[in-house]
């Protein structure tokens, strides 16, 4: 990357169009060479990230439901439990749906790339929660830390599908690591009950598993139920930390790490950890900072901010754009390339 080219784009997973066809066509058409890889956009009932998992868990073996959490006003969920006298080696679950969703996806990127839609070289990406999100979000906290390993164990069969059925040159995979952030890291009382380590390895475990010339990126996020995040970040520094710890800890190339950047912070604070990053060579930085809310003026703000600490980076909006009305899209891609072009 350099100021003398337009700088790359990425796209952390979820685009709100009616199909991954819509997705693929849409992306391609306005970003063109500027994006490495294209998601399916999360399409169908994948929209609201990881509650599409509800039913996985309802249908899960050796489970039982338990007490329930309220997540907005007048609708709650059910939170699962191990039954008295039930082991956690009894817990199984069944197809999780990022495999099937994968494949069905690429069929289509094949077909597009054949019509000459897509560019060749770009890859398909496939976004997926780690394990520990997902026990989070649908386990009573007292089974969490035995129901989130066989989770992991269920999570490992859909990656192995997924890599037994793609082409590696044409396969990127990326993790979303959100609850790590914002309800441990974020949480001193969090963070002494569930130490980094023990994070950073589930993770690791699951990257070890993705071969060498498939790509493997980090989208880390502060979530944005109603656009707004679950924790303000005072700054970089804990996704800093916490990034230079999957470093040494993934066994892997990592190809790409994303940082979100809130619309309020343009300055200089916000960035100065990003000094402290310690990314091994080939491994690209793309920062959040694209706003659909104060456009072109605003993203170049906060993009001027963080050149002033780092120099070699890709731009991007802070989460997906799931939650956004579709017709809003082609504008937001729009505003990715002009951020691109002139920062």
């Amino acid at each position: 990357m350099s100021n003398n080219k337009a700088r790359p784009v990425l796209l952390v997973g979820s685009v709100p169009l009616g199909s991954a066809s819509a997705v693929f066509e849409a992306v391609a058409a306005s970003l063109g060479g500027m994006v490495k890889r294209i998601p399916d956009g999360e399409v169908g009932e994948r929209t609201q990230w990881i509650m599409w998992q509800a039913n996985v868990l309802k249908c899960a073996k050796g489970l039982e439901p338990g007490s329930s959490r309220e997540i907005a006003p007048g609708y709650s969920m059910t939170l699962y439990r191990i039954p008295q006298g039930a082991r956690a080696a009894d817990v199984e679950f069944g197809p999780l749906g990022y495999a099937s969703a994968a494949l069905d996806a690429y069929e289509d990127f094949k077909r597009l790339r054949a019509e000459g839609r897509i560019p060749g070289g770009v890859r398909f990406q496939v976004s997926l929660p780690t394990s520990f999100a997902v026990a989070m979000q649908f386990i009573e906290p007292e089974f969490v830390g035995s129901v989130w390993p066989r989770y992991e164990a269920r999570l490992s069969n859909e990656i192995a599908e997924i890599v037994n059925a793609i082409p590696h040159r044409d396969l990127a995979i990326q993790w979303d690591i959100c609850v790590e952030i914002v309800v441990v890291l974020e949480n001193p009382t969090m963070a002494t009950q569930i130490p980094v380590e023990r994070l950073t390895a589930s993770i690791a475990r699951l990257s070890q598993l993705v071969p060498v010339d498939v790509e493997l990126g980090l989208h880390l996020c502060y979530g944005d139920p109603g656009h707004k995040h679950m924790v303000d970040p005072k700054d970089t520094s804990i996704m800093v930390e916490f990034v230079n710890k999957l470093e040494t800890t993934v066994e892997r190339p990592i190809s790409w790490v994303h940082m979100p950047v809130p619309r309020d912070r343009g300055d200089a604070a916000y960035f100065a950890p990003l000094k402290n990053l310690k990314l091994a060579p080939g491994t690209e930085l793309y920062l959040g900072l694209v706003h659909i809310t104060d456009g072109l003026e605003g993203s170049l703000r906060r993009l001027a901010a963080a050149r002033n600490v780092v120099t070699d980076f890709g731009i991007a909006t802070e989460c997906g754009f799931g939650r956004r009305p579709p017709e809003t899209i082609p504008a937001l891609l729009q505003l990715h390339r002009l951020v691109a072009e002139v920062g």
